[in-house]
């Protein structure tokens, strides 16, 4: 049995998006729609890679932090709450964004969307046992 190995699996998925128009077009996340966020590491300063799940808001891209129904958040949102200036990959583009974690009452409406477009988030809160953070993605005027 071969070990799995998660930095091999996320370098053929961004190679797959990248030759398909930022299409996933093979294996378990084939049609899903994805993108590739790096954030600054809130402690290390280090660049650090995120493969996430979008929807779209208007002109913004939306992700949920949702670490696969994990009762831990995912490290990437502290690291936008620390530094919100990212790199985003998406939809065979790549520009710079302001990522902002959604407390208000827009993070409700967001999530509503999220799971009607993607119903196998629905069950993620009571897996988590916890609320799950809403980013909004805005590209900057340079993106």
């Amino acid at each position: 049995m071969t070990d799995w190995d998660p930095e091999a699996f996320e370098n053929a998925l961004i190679d797959d998006m990248r030759a398909h128009g930022g299409a996933v077009t093979s294996g378990p996340l084939a049609n899903h729609p994805l993108l590739v966020m790096i954030s600054k590491g809130a402690k290390s300063g280090e660049r650090r890679r995120a493969i996430l799940t979008f929807t779209r808001d208007g002109g913004d891209y939306v992700v949920a932090g949702t670490a696969s129904g994990s009762p831990t958040t995912p490290a990437w949102i502290q690291n936008v709450r620390e530094d919100p200036s990212v790199e985003v990959e998406a939809e065979d583009r790549t520009f710079t964004a302001t990522a902002r974690v959604v407390d208000d009452d827009d993070r409700d409406r967001l999530w509503q969307r999220h799971v009607e477009a993607l119903p196998h988030f629905a069950e993620y809160p009571e897996k988590a046992g916890r609320i799950i953070p809403m980013v909004r993605l805005t590209p900057t005027a340079s993106g």
